[in-house]
């Protein structure tokens, strides 16, 4: 099973914004004033999917959360998480948002169901909610960005480290281990892979 969502979140200004600089600083102004009269803006949409027996998490910084932008990004992350043992998603669990709601990414699931959450429900989809509350707090405002370019070049070191083996119990095997071994058991992956 895998669970997916769309974290929208403000683009950085070249040169930082007023985290950087303070709220009433010169940059913040100037960057206000941008806004006002030639430049917008913007967001940034990070689009992350989880595996629900493992945890293991994908995200990428997209440019909008368009359905065929979510199809493309579904794509690349069942390549990603088959590099990591798992390749056979047997559900997808969504929000009810638009992207997810087209019938282009309905066609991209392939043989994977497609089970919605309950309108104003994120608590059905917590393990990614979960996950975008860690991503906030571990990764998006635990410092200072100077420039969206930055920010996105550091989230895929960042996946790295959230994925890494937690060493909390000795021994411990990797997320794709753990789903390889799971996935061995239930049949869905041929032994000698």
């Amino acid at each position: 099973m895998a669970h997916v969502d769309v974290k929208k979140v403000g683009r950085i200004p070249d040169g930082g914004g007023w985290r950087v600089h303070g709220r009433g600083s010169e940059q913040a102004k100037s960057v206000n004033k941008r806004k006002k009269k030639t430049e917008r803006g913007g967001y940034v949409y990070l689009h992350s999917a989880i595996d629900g027996f493992s945890r293991l998490a994908y995200t990428e910084a997209l440019p909008d959360g368009k359905a065929a932008t979510a199809v493309a990004f579904l794509h690349r992350a069942r390549a990603w998480f088959a590099t990591h043992g798992i390749t056979r998603i047997e559900r997808t669990v969504t929000d009810n948002g638009s992207c997810y709601r087209a019938d282009a990414f309905a066609r991209a699931l392939l043989e994977a169901r497609h089970q919605r959450i309950t309108p104003y429900t994120p608590r059905h989809n917590g393990k990614v909610e979960r996950y975008n509350r860690t991503l906030a707090e571990e990764f998006l405002y635990a410092r200072p960005w100077t420039s969206e370019q930055q920010r996105t070049e550091a989230l895929e070191v960042w996946n790295v480290h959230y994925n890494r083996p937690h060493t909390a119990v000795e021994n411990r095997p990797s997320a794709a281990q753990l789903c390889r071994g799971r996935h061995q058991r239930h049949g869905l992956v041929q032994l000698g892979r």
